[in-house]
């Protein structure tokens, strides 16, 4: 779930713009809303106040002044005098006649008594019975903003103190709304270059971070590949110069670690190496002895011989253990070479069981004429080590199958075009590797048990024959089979002529 959550998360660039445009377009919408509705507040009360203002004087100018019960005639020219004022709105009086029917005339024949919501006419009606009867020119306006149709409209309603007519004001609010909607758009506008500008702002302000960002990574995966030389350019004072600042102490002291841990494991290959050259003549001397002391060990007396065999079986295990060092220096400096030759495998295996006189112990499972272009040697040092340690430790019998498959990409470029990888299982039957010492058959003098510091072997063994699947472009693994037993799986390509002539072409740079 982390590895998917990690793969859909966008980079940190994007993550900056998003951020950055997010909350400018928060900034921008929100001032943008406040802008509008304080504005259309103002404009709505303006105009509302200005058209209520301009009625209550017109109401009492003209319908203030009409006589008790006056005629439809007089009421239609006070309606029309009235809808004459600057505001442009529509005017609807009603009052009763002497015969006691109502008259209701408008300025505007599409301004009916229909149009008025009837909450407004309650409260001018409930205003005219609270106010009595008497004389004067004294009321109250009653207004409301609704919208007929697509229109929205401010309608005002009052009625003249004294049993008067009825009055009605109807003004379009439409310029006012077309102002509004130009301002909303001029707001949005406003808002998407606002937008456009903070991505914009965003990316420079993003490329500004994240550059020092950046060169700080290019230079942590230059340190990992190796160049602990590697510095960054500090400048400024600020976070991201006291990282830099601080990963330039890192890679210094981590050079200098690394220089000296190189100049110890330098000195010891150096050491390793020299006691083994040191060695080789005492020891060539020390086995000349011991194989005249193996020739007449049938005419020695009976008490000195097990001395004289534990000194001949000792200086075999050593002169062993100096050609185990000897070998290890050369892989640790670098200078093995691989000598290629085209190998029937079978063949290969039966000479390897054949020279230690191990057929009677190991099966082979091996079709001839499987032909690998191997180093004979080294895959003879292979075989030994590997079948050697199945003997010792799993008992005979040693099952040993070669087989060969498909080329897989771990060795394609290693291998030559068309040629497939080769594989070789070594199976014992004994107790198998306990699971706490399977990931370190392979390390060098690793002993399973503390208990048992010493063994026959040097320790070295399965570390060699690794080093040698490797320089091959190999690989070795060690299970444990389901049935018992341990099972070694050495794997190789059937021709790494690439990799001999690239580690030829290293060597010659040397």
């Amino acid at each position: 779930m982390r590895d998917w959550l990690v793969g859909v998360m966008p980079s940190l660039r994007l993550r900056l713009v998003i951020v950055f445009a997010l909350v400018a377009l928060s900034a921008a919408v929100a001032a943008s809303g406040i802008a509008y509705w304080l504005t259309r507040d103002a404009v709505l009360t303006r105009a509302q106040t200005a058209a209520l203002d301009d009625f209550r004087k017109t109401l009492g100018d003209h319908a203030g002044t009409l006589p008790p019960r006056p005629t439809c005639e007089q009421l239609q020219d006070a309606a029309v005098a009235m809808s004459r004022s600057t505001q442009n709105y529509e005017v609807l009086l009603i009052d009763r006649q002497r015969d006691g029917q109502r008259c209701a005339v408008t300025s505007s024949g599409a301004f009916s008594l229909d149009d008025v919501p009837p909450k407004l006419q309650r409260a001018v009606g409930e205003r005219r019975k609270s106010s009595g009867e008497g004389k004067g020119a004294a009321y109250h306006l009653y207004w409301q903003r609704v919208a007929q149709g697509d229109t929205p409209y401010l309608l005002s309603g009052a009625t003249v103190i004294g049993d008067g007519p009825t009055g009605y004001m109807r003004k379009s609010l439409e310029p006012e709304r077309d102002d509004l909607t130009s301002l909303a758009w001029s707001l949005a506008i406003a808002t998407g270059l606002a937008l456009i500008g903070s991505v914009l702002l965003a990316q420079a302000a993003a490329s500004t971070v994240l550059r020092p960002v950046q060169r700080l990574g290019e230079a942590a995966r230059r340190l990992g590949e190796g160049k602990l030389d590697t510095r960054l350019k500090v400048s400024g004072t600020d976070e991201l110069a006291d990282l830099s600042r601080t990963f330039n102490a890192t890679a210094a002291a981590l050079e200098e670690r690394v220089a000296d841990l190189s100049a110890r494991e330098q000195a010891s290959r150096r050491f390793v190496a020299d006691m083994s050259h040191e060695l080789r003549t005492p020891l060539t001397a020390i086995s000349a002895v011991t194989e005249v002391l193996e020739d007449e060990q049938e005419n020695l007396d009976p008490m000195i011989e097990p001395a004289v065999q534990l000194v001949i079986s000792e200086t075999r295990r050593l002169n062993d253990l100096v050609e185990n060092l000897m070998e290890v220096t050369r892989f640790d400096a670098g200078t093995a070479r691989l000598v290629l030759d085209n190998v029937d495998v079978a063949d290969q295996v039966t000479a390897c069981i054949d020279a230690r006189a191990w057929l009677d112990a190991v099966e082979l499972d091996a079709e001839r004429g499987i032909i690998a272009r191997l180093d004979p040697r080294r895959l003879d040092v292979i075989l030994a080590n590997l079948i050697g340690n199945a003997l010792k430790h799993g008992g005979s019998p040693v099952r040993v199958s070669v087989r060969t498959e498909e080329c897989p990409e771990a060795h394609a470029e290693t291998a030559e075009p068309g040629t497939g990888k080769l594989v070789i299982e070594v199976s014992d039957n004994g107790p198998g590797i306990p699971e706490e010492v399977l990931p370190h058959v392979f390390d060098r003098f690793y002993k399973a048990s503390a208990s048992r510091p010493r063994s026959e072997g040097s320790g070295l063994g399965l570390s060699i024959a690794l080093e040698n699947a490797h320089i091959h472009g190999g690989e070795i693994t060690a299970r444990n089979s389901p049935e018992g037993g341990a099972v070694f799986t050495l794997e190789l390509p059937q021709d790494p002529s690439r990799l001999a002539a690239a580690a030829d072409e290293e060597g010659d740079d040397r």
